[in-house]
């Protein structure tokens, strides 16, 4: 009898080994799985962080423009650069420090870079400037080695050995719109097309969802009538998201026909989507609050309401935050819905404001994938490290909003 309940035990024994091995086992391929992809996108992200840049000395004093400090200091600086000349100014040192062929290879819009730094200072005017400006995209593909001719190449070579061609951080990714070209396309228009997006969504989410969960978790009658709701609410909350963008097209544009592709359209519908999540987990938030609380609040005099609002709603705050920016994060990184109500324009500068065309950082990220030239590869791996950060900082305060808020009993 004995000896059975050894073998009984051994194999128990061998049984919780062998569990606690595949646990393991399923954590460090998470971990190398999760490794691996954070390694790719930051291998290819790095070069989406540069660009190819023609360096070369422009002797603006020479050049015969002339321009008051006060006319540069409004919007209408760079039309009144280029009717001074400064394009061709810009060709012609090109050309006399490069070549005519590598000068052909200045991308056409670079000159702007030039008339910036000039109209934020004047001086600039009155000596020589060492520019580095962009190269066009087939110069910047011959310098990567894709695709380009034989010609390109060599010159790109050529060029990146004499240190007038060479691949430099690009401050501006972050402060640009969508351009045509991998050179020129920059982050900063879908960065603010999201943040205006995501402001709307918290601004009608966030309320509606907590004072709905109050209401069925305080005030509403043990009813059928509630069972129906609280299912559907649970159901909205796993319904596929472009359900809610079919639903923000057949309403909202219907409702709204001007507002295609503005950030007002998008928060409304990604609202929809993320209110379900916000009731589910304010509702767990105040279920969690103990009865005591109540029953205290209630024996000293207070009234319903402001048990509600002056004492569970504030021991509930925590998980209520945690699940809004939770939710929030989810809606961010959402794609299909803001396809389907048209949020996926070309848009060349940043939104001005909640009705002003946009795009989103996930949009943005599937169009610039589906472009065939590498450089808009290296700018879409880029643009999914801001994504990442972006949702990291969310997460992040919702850690910090839990910890801040959260009291204990």
């Amino acid at each position: 009898m004995s000896n059975v309940s050894s073998e009984r035990l051994k194999a128990r024994y061998a049984a919780e080994r062998r569990f606690r091995a595949l646990g393991l086992i399923a954590v460090v391929f998470s971990a190398l799985v999760l490794a691996f992809l954070l390694f790719t996108m930051t291998a290819n992200a790095v070069g989406g962080f540069k660009r190819a840049e023609l360096r070369f000395t422009v002797d603006l004093a020479a050049s015969g423009i002339t321009a008051d400090p006060a006319s540069l200091a409004d919007n209408d600086a760079l039309n009144r650069l280029e009717t001074a000349g400064l394009p061709e100014v810009v060709t012609m040192a090109a050309t006399k420090a490069l070549g005519a062929e590598a000068a052909a290879e200045l991308d056409p819009q670079a000159w702007r870079e030039l008339g910036r730094a000039i109209a934020a200072d004047p001086v600039l005017l009155q000596g020589t400037v060492e520019a580095a400006l962009p190269a066009s995209d087939d110069l910047a593909a011959a310098l990567r080695g894709d695709g380009a001719n034989e010609g390109l190449k060599t010159l790109a070579e050529k060029l990146a050995a004499d240190g007038k061609l060479e691949r430099a951080w690009d401050p501006g990714f972050l402060s640009r719109a969508d351009a045509t070209g991998p050179q020129a396309v920059g982050i900063w228009g879908a960065l603010k097309g999201s943040m205006l997006t995501m402001l709307v969504t918290l601004l009608l989410a966030f309320p509606v969802g907590v004072l709905a969960a109050v209401y069925l978790e305080e005030y509403a009658p043990k009813n059928r009538w509630t069972d129906v709701i609280e299912v559907s609410i649970n159901n909205l909350a796993a319904v596929p998201s472009i359900i809610f963008g079919l639903l923000g097209l057949a309403v909202f544009l219907w409702i709204f026909p001007n507002y295609r592709s503005a950030p007002l359209i998008g928060g409304m519908t990604l609202a929809l989507m993320t209110m379900p999540v916000i009731v589910i987990s304010g509702r767990n938030a105040i279920k969690s609050v103990p009865p005591s609380i109540r029953d205290a609040a209630l024996a000293v005099g207070a009234s319903r309401v402001q048990t509600v609002f002056h004492h569970v709603l504030p021991l509930a705050l925590p998980g209520i935050l945690t699940g809004t920016i939770i939710g929030m994060a989810r809606a961010l990184g959402e794609t299909a819905p803001l396809l389907m109500i048209g949020m996926r324009a070309f848009v060349a500068s940043p939104p001005e404001g909640f009705t002003s065309p946009a795009s989103v950082l996930p949009v943005q990220i599937f169009l610039w994938s589906d472009e065939i030239d590498r450089g808009f590869v290296e700018r879409t791996s880029a643009a999914i490290i801001i994504l990442l950060l972006f949702l990291l900082v969310m997460n992040g305060l919702a850690i910090y909003l839990r910890n801040r808020f959260e009291k204990r009993w």
